[in-house]
């Protein structure tokens, strides 16, 4: 039995930790689910010349479409949990745990304890670096993704600071990988954490983040500079 056949009926609605929204977001999520699937058999398929070809030619006008519906004015929720200050909160959008972007393979996460947290993911085909195995990029953002959300827990939640992974063995694709997350302490601005990936029965890799606590002012700014630059492309 295949990865795709233990999947949930409905799959795009896996992350129980996500807070209900309209029914256009579960929508959303269905295709982002959808586009996965075709990138996952994409990357390995021998399919025919002309069968890529129609598919290609049916994607791009869909695209064409898209591009004729307004924009979000804003990224609806939060596009990471590091610095959301609610770990249930919306984050369909996040390119690591978004059930609504497809580039997602998305994470599940939840809060084992006070103080600790835990990730669930399996990594396809498209994520692979060395043979059978993740590509360790996608190994160190899993960390800084789930080290995210287990220093959301503390009392001043901020962005990444410092990030080291430790490759242990190599981390298998098609496989179930049990991240495991802790918050370690506080001092001034800082925030320690670390954190290892379980696969197959065995640790696979180590993390440890500090995290720099950041005021919300400075969201601010960077929230008014993405909506300029926003308004700059759509003139384009």
């Amino acid at each position: 039995m295949s990865a795709e056949d233990e999947l949930p009926r409905e799959p795009w609605k896996m992350w129980e930790g996500a807070k209900d929204e309209p029914v256009k977001w579960t929508q959303k999520r269905r295709l982002a689910f959808a586009m996965r699937l075709v990138i996952e058999r994409l990357v390995t398929s021998n399919a025919p010349e002309d069968e890529l070809r129609r598919a290609a030619d049916g994607l791009e006008r869909y695209a064409e479409q898209l591009r004729n519906h307004p924009k979000l004015r804003y990224v609806h929720g939060f596009g990471e949990s590091a610095t959301a200050g609610d770990v249930g909160a919306f984050f369909d959008q996040s390119p690591m745990i978004g059930l609504a972007n497809p580039l997602a393979p998305p994470i599940r996460l939840s809060q084992t304890g006070p103080r600790t947290a835990q990730g669930l993911v399996t990594f396809g085909s498209a994520y692979e670096g060395p043979p059978g195995s993740v590509h360790g990029g996608f190994v160190a953002a899993a960390f800084d993704e789930v080290l995210g959300y287990v220093q959301s827990l503390g009392e001043r939640p901020g962005m990444t600071g410092t990030l080291i992974v430790r490759y242990r063995s190599p981390t298998p694709l098609h496989t179930e990988l049990r991240f495991e997350a802790e918050l370690v302490g506080m001092e001034g601005r800082k925030i320690f954490t670390k954190a290892h990936v379980v696969g197959e029965g065995r640790v696979c890799a180590e993390a440890e983040g500090i995290f720099i606590s950041v005021a919300r002012e400075r969201f601010a700014e960077l929230e008014a500079k993405r909506a300029e630059r926003e308004k700059e492309r759509a003139s384009d």
